[in-house]
């Protein structure tokens, strides 16, 4: 177990953190777990289950951190004990093991660093109007949401073909249809996603949430939380702001093919910056924890 133990959770406090976050967690899922109970789909909140790995029980479990002993109460041992990852001391106080999470993590530590550093440095370009979503469907018959275009084919295609597409975020521009890639005048890759990423991307802020759970134990439960509830709120602009109509489902469009349209996209992308950045600040003081020792 790593020396340096910061900071200590007395025993009569720490349980109720993990209560509260797991409270939290439910109230976060409920809509998806309800849901999957009836095999039913929800068209914009199920992405976050169905694009990234993180399952609801996993959210649900709650994590002190990096640097953060749990103290043994009268009720037994530190359930955490039994986790991977953790290691007991001889008070009985149980911790992550940084040595151990450093050895089979490491890799990914680093990478996180060095692309969450990367992106905080660059200012935040917001005049991007959600058009890779428009170009995952750009000249094609078929299109991956079982949901009717807002303005049919035609009237999407010319949206996209009215509009610069400047997409920086790889995982988005990977779906663009063959027609569409030669439109963007970015060409990302993911040997370039360090050097492309930038924190007006809605993409970029919604992955947050995906290294935060990358990083797992190391992370505190709250700033996973934290992350989750970002990339619901900016995956919900995403899809109002799509080609899709999804005013049945009780989303009114955010209609970027006009000027009011895309002032409102690029204030609330804006919005969302702000908040990425904070949380992405926070993600990197766990990172330099967890490499400092």
């Amino acid at each position: 177990m790593s020396p340096a133990v910061p900071s200590r959770l007395r025993a009569d406090r720490w349980p109720a953190l993990a209560r509260a976050h797991g409270e939290r967690a439910d109230a976060l899922t409920a809509g998806h777990r309800a849901r999957r109970a009836t095999s039913t789909r929800h068209p914009v909140e199920d992405f976050l289950y169905e694009y990234y790995s993180a399952r609801p029980a996993q959210l649900r479990r709650w994590h002190p951190g990096a640097g953060v002993a749990l103290e043994p109460g009268a009720d037994g041992p530190v359930p955490h004990a039994a986790w991977r990852w953790y290691a007991t001391a001889d008070d009985g106080a149980v911790a992550l093991d940084l040595d151990a999470f450093r050895a089979d993590r490491g890799d990914t530590v680093a990478f996180v660093a060095r692309l969450l550093a990367a992106t905080a440095s660059r200012p935040a370009h917001t005049g991007c109007f959600g058009l890779h979503e428009w170009a995952m469907v750009y000249r094609a018959d078929e299109h991956r949401h079982p949901v009717p275009l807002r303005l049919g084919r035609a009237g999407t295609d010319a949206v996209v073909e009215s509009f610069p597409v400047r997409c920086s975020h790889y995982d988005a521009f990977r779906f663009f249809t063959p027609a569409a890639v030669d439109r963007n005048r970015l060409q990302p890759t993911r040997a370039t996603q360090v050097d492309l990423e930038q924190p007006g991307c809605l993409h970029a802020t919604m992955d947050l949430y995906k290294w935060a759970y990358k990083l797992g134990p190391a992370i505190p439960g709250e700033l996973l939380l934290d992350c989750f509830a970002l990339a619901a709120d900016v995956r919900e602009l995403d899809m109002r702001a799509s080609p899709y109509d999804l005013r049945a489902a009780g989303y009114e469009p955010v209609a970027i093919e006009t000027p009011e349209g895309r002032a409102q996209y690029a204030a609330a992308q804006r919005g969302f910056a702000r908040r990425g950045a904070g949380l992405r600040s926070r993600l990197l003081e766990v990172c330099a924890r967890l490499r400092s020792g």
